[in-house]
């Protein structure tokens, strides 16, 4: 039986976790397309792996420990499965008829999170509760809503025990962090780029635990990630811009470094404080050619370390299409000190490098922060316009 990228990676490390990135009813359909584009001589073998990573038959044995979604990536689901989906909003409309399309909307993608839990839950009940988590994503639209963010995230919770709820890094999402864990509710803080959204994150769900220890909350099944979007990070043309305005040209190997670099130093500051988060890589990007020769740097050099690794779909195709990477433990290792010297020039590269870089409420203005919730908020229009058309069919039926 030959290793899987994803076998071999785990490795080195024992309590490495590599997440599905996606909503789990999603994971069979990559397979049978992986199967599909495969040499029909390495299908049997490729399969083998792949069934290892979500054993459907036996969940528990599973590779994936967990599954992190988001309102892009429910609304995928959805999208993926228009017949079984219609029937299903159709069914909502007829028996709340009260109901706008943005409240059926929020059913509907309520729906998609409960049976991606339901598949998840075997291994969260093997794991007695460590593992199995799926997150549950708050509507990226309120994500300056404090009091909204707090009331939505308890009716998200209340979906299934093994639901996470993803909080944004946002200057009001900090003290929904806070106010969750010391509820003693799990979550995931997202649109999260930058080291001072990461120290500020950690140090809101610290402190939420210490009152839930006072208040005697059973945190016994409590546990908090914090991601960082790597890729949308380095993506943003505002890096560019900032770095040509100073005369300085950044290769996509500068870029690439500077955000391994920034969650190595997210990694060390978690590690060294002994904080109870735990570093989640996201927003993996393949590349660079090296010597002729495709690499993973994003996955590379963070190998080794105590994080969980969120992959989805476009990374872990190209990474069973590599196949032969030979991970180390990198996460110790620095990055090249010239990047770190061209960042340190850049105010964009200041404020995600520093622990300091940003004041708290300077988090919504940060230009990943506006275009990641921009890009989460038209999925979430994108559902309610779905739930729409079903509405607008119906009251045609009914007056034709």
């Amino acid at each position: 039986m030959s290793e899987s990228p994803i076998e071999r990676l785990i490795k080195t490390n024992p309590d490495m976790e590599i997440w599905w990135d996606s909503s789990p009813l999603m994971f069979e359909p990559w397979v049978q397309k992986m199967l599909q584009n495969a040499d029909p001589a390495e299908r049997d073998e490729l399969e083998q792996q792949l069934r290892r990573l979500y054993n459907a038959q036996d969940p528990a044995k599973s590779i994936f420990r967990g599954c992190t979604t988001n309102p892009p990536l429910s609304w995928e689901a959805v999208r993926g499965d228009i017949p079984t989906w219609s029937a299903y909003v159709d069914k909502l409309i007829e028996e709340n008829p009260d109901l706008d399309n943005q409240k059926i909307a929020w059913l509907t993608y309520k729906e998609v999170i409960r049976r991606g839990a339901e598949m998840m839950m075997p291994i969260y009940e093997a794991s007695k509760h460590r593992f199995g988590w799926i997150s549950g994503q708050l509507n990226p639209r309120l994500f300056t809503e404090t009091e909204q963010m707090i009331t939505d995230a308890d009716e998200l919770k209340a979906i299934s025990p093994n639901v996470m709820i993803k909080v944004p890094a946002s200057t009001q999402g900090i003290e929904v962090l806070k106010v969750l864990a010391s509820k003693g509710i799990s979550t995931n803080t997202t649109t999260c780029f930058t080291l001072p959204q990461i120290k500020a994150s950690a140090d809101a769900t610290l402190a939420g635990m210490e009152i839930a220890k006072k208040n005697g909350t059973d945190l016994s099944n409590w546990r908090a990630v914090i991601t960082m979007m790597i890729g949308r990070l380095t993506e943003n043309p505002v890096l560019v811009q900032q770095a040509e305005r100073r005369g300085i040209h950044l290769t996509w190997q500068d870029k690439h470094w500077w955000g391994i670099g920034v969650f190595h130093r997210a990694y060390k500051l978690l590690k060294e404080e002994g904080y109870p988060s735990k570093m989640l890589a996201c927003s993996l990007r393949e590349g660079p050619l090296v010597a002729g020769r495709p690499r993973f740097w994003d996955i590379e050099y963070l190998a080794g370390g105590d994080i969980v690794y969120t992959m989805p779909p476009y990374a872990l195709t190209p990474l069973f299409e590599i196949g032969d990477i030979r991970f180390e433990n990198k996460i110790e290792e620095d990055i090249p000190a010239s990047v770190w010297d061209k960042m340190m020039k850049i105010p964009y590269g200041i404020q995600a490098s520093d622990p300091n870089g940003m004041e708290i409420d300077q988090f919504n203005l940060h230009p990943a922060t506006i275009d990641t919730v921009n890009a989460f908020s038209k999925a979430f229009t994108g559902l309610e316009g779905f739930v729409q058309e079903r509405m607008d069919l119906k009251s045609k039926k009914v007056h034709s």
